[in-house]
């Protein structure tokens, strides 16, 4: 029989119909992934900044000039700070205690017990004037990897998180705000039951808080505008620019409302490069900090991070050191996280 017979091409399209019919089944739901996992994963409200970093104002030198006395004392004065180094990881913590104090707060330290050496995360609160019972967690943690003096991680964390305290100090708020900074992040306690974010977390939802949202500040202080300077796990970085100069808002998919909550506030308010993601647990980097805590416990937690090991060369090394950060840089990412707090605690 010939290959152009009448029979031969009857059967050619009874064949290859419900193949084309299965192929448009595929595509369309490849089309239909696709969309959903952009609105899911990578689109963010609002506009990144992208114009040319105007001159600071007043109050964001005097912001710049005490993140950078707070992170000299906790990385040159004070300098490692993990298990290891008991004594300056409790200096870390009273000084942070008497900053809080200094400012008005009746400051909290929740201690436990490892191999019987007492831990302490310390707490300052803000009591909401019309919504006390709903709870916006700020926090960073003040201890720093074994062999690294943590300027940058996560001093800066650690000093954004007092400077935003004292900002709120004598403000009022709808919603109770609670800046808390945390001990052992790093490992060996890192993921564990002994990491102090965790033993927060656990303990609030033992207590049946109603933490509605929580931001980890994480290793903020370091940006470039070098082409190729910012890497990300793959295949991340098809979405993303390559300049390590902007700060990102990152978290799981339980946490994305919050996500794009946060990053819509801080474009609306600040003059600042921002990135945002919503992304699964799995993928590397993004439960890397106390946020990772929060989560174990229900709650809905972000990072705002300059992606730490992404991008900052110096990441848990001995060269972490103060002058490696950009402060004003990180006055303006401070500046601007006051604005999404405020919106937050509304």
């Amino acid at each position: 029989m010939s290959p152009n017979s009448p029979k031969k091409r009857l059967r050619i399209q009874i064949i290859t119909k419900p193949a084309l019919i299965r192929l448009a089944i595929l595509f369309a739901i490849l089309l239909i992934l696709s969309i959903w996992g952009w609105f899911t994963l990578f689109w963010m409200p609002e506009q990144s900044y992208q114009a040319q970093l105007p001159p600071l104002q007043k109050s964001e030198i005097t912001l710049k000039n005490a993140l950078q006395e707070d992170v000299k004392k906790l990385a040159d004065d004070i300098g490692i700070r993990e298990f290891n180094q008991y004594k300056n990881l409790n200096a870390a913590a009273n000084f942070l205690e008497t900053a809080f104090s200094e400012v008005g707060y009746e400051v909290k330290r929740q201690e436990y017990q490892i191999d019987e050496k007492s831990y302490y995360n310390i707490i300052a609160e803000k009591i909401g004037i019309k919504k006390p019972n709903e709870i916006v967690v700020i926090g960073g943690h003040y201890d720093s990897v074994f062999g690294s003096p943590g300027a940058n991680d996560n001093g800066t964390g650690a000093a954004a998180t007092l400077e935003l305290a004292k900002i709120f100090a004598k403000k009022e708020n709808n919603r109770t705000i609670r800046f808390i900074e945390f001990t052992n992040e790093e490992p060996p306690f890192f993921w564990t039951d002994n990491m102090g974010s965790f033993v927060y977390a656990k303990q609030s939802r033992q207590e049946k808080e109603n933490i509605v949202a929580m931001l980890s500040l994480e290793t903020m202080g370091y940006f470039s505008d070098s082409k190729g300077s910012q890497k990300y796990p793959f295949p991340i970085g098809l979405f993303y620019p390559d300049r390590g100069n902007f700060i990102c808002f990152i978290g799981n998919i339980n946490s994305g409302e919050l996500v794009r909550n946060a990053i819509s506030s801080f474009r609306r308010h600040a003059q600042f490069p921002s990135e945002g993601a919503v992304l699964p647990n799995w993928v590397p980097g993004v439960g890397w900090s106390d946020h990772w805590s929060f989560w174990q416990s229900g709650y809905q937690a972000i990072m705002v991070t300059d992606t730490a090991p992404y991008r900052y060369n110096y990441y848990h090394t001995e060269q972490d050191t103060p002058d490696k950060i950009d402060y004003n840089k990180l006055a303006r990412v401070v500046a601007g996280l006051a604005e999404v707090i405020s919106d937050l605690a509304r």
